[in-house]
């Protein structure tokens, strides 16, 4: 099993722990390094910091990306980044500046379906409000009793197609990726099993074109095991990261006790054939 978790959120992105929590529940589950990757922001990692001393924990400072790519929603997990600096921060500013003005249209949006007064129901989940997202509408439609579980309401309301739905442009992929690396990170491919075209998994060539472009701009790791991914995934994803030369990642991407397709740690080992990625700044 693997001590490390490359990918994991607190309440101040779209998870409902606190970083000091987040921490915590690492060490307990016998975490060695964590990486907090909060969406779009790294507002948690001075808590995180802070708690991971007190616990005998490595941190990692990391962030997840939201880019849009060919109209696909894909996800660039930046590890061992600068917080502070001043390109990474006003990238990510530019993406949060967007989600409000979504949250809104959604809400608009699912009103017009009979169900109203979501806007200030998720409000009260957004610990950051400068953060608020559908996971936070989805907290909210379980509590109001709209669907019996947070994956109910993304598949009834939430995903494209749905009346919850609103389509929005987050940052380009090469911006994403300069970003990570002016702030002297490692850029991640996360959870690729996960992306889709429509309702059906990305076919073999668009994946495969998403990660030449990927490589060709700076790219540098992709998440072989990651909470979302099966066993089969974990051995295809690996060949492809021998594939492109890639450095192989791996994390839970845990957002809550009753959320996350896997608790924080205890991951998989790699197939034997993967790089980590943690040999990039263990040399």
């Amino acid at each position: 099993m693997l001590d490390y978790d490359l990918h994991c959120h607190s309440n101040l992105s779209d998870g409902t722990l606190t970083p000091t929590e987040l921490v915590a529940r690492a060490a307990g589950r016998e975490v060695k390094v964590l990486a907090l990757t909060d969406h779009d922001d790294v507002a948690g990692l001075a808590e995180a910091a802070r708690a991971a001393a007190e616990y005998g924990i490595e941190l990692i400072n990391g962030v997840e990306v939201s880019v849009t790519w060919r109209k696909h929603t894909v996800h660039i997990v930046g590890l061992r980044i600068d917080p502070n600096n001043p390109v990474l921060i006003e990238g990510l500013r530019g993406i949060r500046s967007g989600r409000r003005h979504r949250a809104e249209l959604m809400a608009e949006s699912l009103a017009r379906c009979g169900i109203g007064g979501v806007l200030e129901g998720a409000m009260r989940y957004a610990s950051n409000p400068d953060m608020i997202g559908r996971t936070h509408f989805a907290r909210y439609m379980v509590e109001a009793g709209h669907c019996k579980d947070v994956r109910s309401v993304f598949n009834r309301y939430l995903v494209k197609g749905k009346p919850g739905y609103v389509p929005h442009e987050w940052a380009n992929l090469q911006d994403a990726i300069s970003w990570i690396r002016a702030a002297g990170g490692i850029a991640v491919m996360a959870h690729p099993g996960r992306y889709t075209a429509g309702r059906k998994p990305m076919g073999r060539t668009t994946l495969l074109e998403l990660l030449q472009e990927f490589v060709e701009l700076g790219g540098q790791g992709i998440e072989v095991v990651s909470g979302s991914h099966t066993p089969p995934q974990f051995a295809e994803f690996a060949r492809y990261a021998k594939e492109f030369g890639l450095l192989c990642s791996c994390g839970s991407d845990f957002h809550g006790p009753e959320e996350s397709y896997r608790d924080l740690g205890r991951l998989p080992d790699f197939p034997l054939e993967c790089v980590p990625v943690w040999t990039a700044w263990e040399k």
